[in-house]
């Protein structure tokens, strides 16, 4: 009698490359900052805030949108720029941009009230979990000795002595 056995089919995890996951984050923190922008018009009040001249507890301005184009401008070029930039600048880049970008997140929550807190504080909440995520990517990125080890190294260096 013949028994079978029925072995699953194992999915294939290819590792993904450093510049995909901070380029995917980025790309994460880009819709979630513009859909937290844009579910904020459903609050009550704020298109007759808007229509006033004024968003959240600021004077709607040049300054002011620009400032506001910056701060989307910012994540967009991250996207490009992880898949684009070198190792060693990509990582220095995203740590730093990663680490500026929790503070203004946080200062995402001001002029708003404690109704809306829950709100608020789950948009932070993961747009801060993101940022995490992007510096541990950054900070932990793998390494590979500046000089092959092993025989090639004994090669390497009777090739440069003829």
């Amino acid at each position: 009698m013949t028994i079978r056995t029925k072995t699953p089919n194992l999915l294939d995890d290819p590792p993904v490359p450093v510049q995909a996951k901070l380029a995917a984050a980025w790309t994460s923190f880009m819709f979630l900052y513009i859909y937290v922008d844009y579910f904020h018009l459903y609050k009550p009040g704020a298109i007759d805030e808007i229509r006033g001249g004024v968003i959240f507890e600021f004077d709607i301005s040049r300054t002011l949108l620009t400032i506001f184009l910056a701060l989307i401008g910012i994540p967009a070029l991250m996207v490009l720029l992880s898949m684009t930039l070198p190792a060693r600048v990509n990582r220095a880049t995203n740590l730093v941009v990663a680490l500026l970008y929790i503070p203004v997140s946080v200062f995402n929550a001001a002029g708003t009230s404690w109704d809306w807190a829950s709100f608020y504080g789950l948009s932070i909440g993961i747009e801060v979990l993101i940022l995490a995520f992007i510096l541990r990517s950054a900070w932990t990125w793998p390494r590979t000795p500046a000089v092959p080890a092993g025989p090639a190294t004994t090669d390497l260096r009777q090739d440069l002595r003829q």
